[in-house]
């Protein structure tokens, strides 16, 4: 059993903490979770995906796994004439939801991330499929650990609403009579939610915006990315069952699919009722939301251009296999993933000696080819690719600098049909502008500059106008340290310096890591912290 206050405790702190076992094994889960978790997801497919949708017509089955997997999973769809019917279905509980308090509404929250975690192996599946993550990566990253992330939102929730008491008594002296009010201090949810999921990370991503809206008194609608609807079907599903189950509305929580092209997310985000949204992808549709649903506020997680600065190190071979696991998770599609490395032209001094750009790049592609190790050993960490356009991209950056480590096409030993590429090093020099943006996917510049110093400016400039997720530093130098540190605090983003061992510049613990910082133009919100909680409600009082 989750103890909440243990959670609100983490946040606190800030050391490890976890509630979800991120190990597959069945020392963990026990003998045959793995084999039940598989048929369980192994029945959804072909079938009629069974969850109330208000208003929906007709169905639709959008979903083709990266591994090439047709899913056939047919859910409701919600046309665009159908807005107003699950929008009034959605807010329908809202007063119930409301006065359940701040604990009640909790205690919900927590039963739902425990359901959740009863089907974390199906849920892996899903997301695996959905996604083109290898299945590990999808259990932790799409399971255990999208978990973790809900939970840290609903402990901040907590945390947030109760951080006024829920009545007081008022006394004001006075000469002849003390005034006195009694006070009831409410914590109400500003309206109704929509979460817009990307296709990457359809959990991970969208876990912490939808405890957090539904914690604060908020309804929420799911609108899933049409390629990764399972994951969030599921979690959906769960919802409303949980939610019946506690003797709420169980469209307190709503699942709207759409085909390619549809536009729901658009009618969605200006409807009058929402008033909050969250969404993961692209800068388009992300500027499009903050210009267009003036009625709500957004939490945007758009694009960036990640970046890590190489002066000098004394452990050549650690920081060299720590970069190559960066780049080869999830064949780079992590909006973490560092995408520039800035390095001197002169090279820079290691405990094996100088050592020029080319021969970083030379010593990153051994690292990667040893680490990638045969063909069925490097898929469980690469993963397949999710977006047809990114082999294309990759092609197009051989012509953007010098090919240092070419990026190769893998067979997967299970799965025919799906597409596998292993990282790519273009090296260009700082005057090249094909660094300025994000490259998707398995993509990284080695970008040779004057100088450290040099390196710092083009950090500080790059992300300063297209943002950031991560950074990252190797220097022995305290000075250089220093400066790359006052960079990173200067244009809001997280620094991870001279990691040559298992934590990766990628990576994001909950309850001790913010992921984004809200302060550059990657993300206007962090992963969690509370403001990111806290702007979800009001508190509304009354005296008497």
């Amino acid at each position: 059993m989750i103890n909440i206050d243990e959670a609100v405790d983490a946040i606190r702190i800030r050391d490890h903490f976890s509630a979800f076992a991120e190990s597959p094994s069945p020392r963990v889960y026990g003998e045959g979770a793995a084999e039940a978790g598989r048929a369980a997801f192994d029945q959804l497919l072909g079938g009629d995906f069974d969850i109330s949708t208000p208003g929906a017509g007709d169905r639709v089955s959008p979903e083709v796994s990266p591994y090439g997997l047709t899913l056939g999973v047919a859910y409701p769809r919600v046309a665009r004439d159908d807005v107003d019917a699950l929008v009034s279905a959605a807010i329908a509980g809202r007063r119930a939801w409301r006065e359940a308090g701040p604990r009640r509404r909790t205690e919900v929250c927590v039963a739902i991330l425990e359901a959740l975690h009863s089907r974390v192996f199906e849920l892996a599946h899903a997301v695996q499929h959905t996604s083109g993550q290898a299945f590990v990566m999808a259990f932790q990253a799409g399971g255990t650990h999208a978990l973790d992330r809900g939970l840290e939102a609903v402990a901040y929730a907590l945390a947030a609403q109760e951080f006024h008491p829920a009545t007081a008594t008022w006394t004001k002296p006075g000469r002849k009579q003390d005034l006195v009010l009694d006070k009831t201090f409410t914590p109400v949810g500003r309206g109704l939610a929509l979460l817009i999921g990307c296709n990457t990370f359809p959990t991970w991503n969208s876990y912490p915006g939808l405890f957090a809206s539904l914690a604060t008194g908020n309804p929420v609608i799911i609108k899933p990315h049409p390629h990764a609807v399972l994951p969030l079907a599921i979690t959906a599903q769960v919802c409303q069952q949980v939610l019946a189950e506690q003797g709420f509305d169980p469209h307190l929580v709503t699942l709207a699919v759409e085909r390619d092209g549809d536009g729901l997310a658009k009618e969605l985000a200006v409807h009058e009722a929402v008033r909050l949204i969250d969404y993961t992808g692209g800068n388009e549709f992300g500027d499009w939301l903050v210009d267009n649903a003036r009625q709500a506020i957004v939490f945007a997680e758009q694009a960036g251009v990640n970046a890590v600065v190489l002066d000098s190190t004394d452990d050549f071979t650690g920081m060299i296999n720590n970069l190559a696991f960066s780049l080869v998770l999830y064949s780079g599609q992590m909006c973490t993933t560092s995408q520039n490395l800035f390095i001197p032209a002169a090279g820079i001094e290691t405990d094996q000696g100088q050592l020029s750009p080319a021969e970083v790049g030379t010593a990153l592609g051994r690292a990667i080819d040893e680490l990638l190790g045969p063909d069925e050993k490097a898929v469980e960490l690469l993963g397949a690719i999710v977006n047809d356009r990114i082999p294309t991209l990759v092609e197009l950056s051989r012509s953007y600098g010098e090919v240092l480590v070419e990026s190769r096409a893998l067979t997967h030993p299970a799965f025919d049909d799906a597409v596998i590429r292993t990282p790519s090093l273009i090296m260009v020099d700082e005057e090249s502008t094909a660094y300025e943006q994000e490259c998707f996917g398995p993509i990284t510049f080695l970008v040779t500059t004057e100088s450290t110093s040099a390196s710092i400016h083009q950090f500080v400039r790059t992300v300063g106008e297209h943002g950031a997720m991560t950074a990252g530093v190797h220097s022995t130098s305290e000075e250089v340290v220093d400066a790359m540190r006052e960079a990173a605090l200067d244009v809001g983003v997280a620094l991870s310096e001279n990691l040559t061992g298992g934590v990766y510049v990628n990576q994001s613990a909950a309850f001790s890591d913010f992921h984004g910082t809200g302060a550059n133009a990657a993300a206007n919100a962090a992963y969690t912290d509370l403001a990111y909680v806290a702007n979800r409600f009001h508190v509304v009082q009354s005296r008497r």
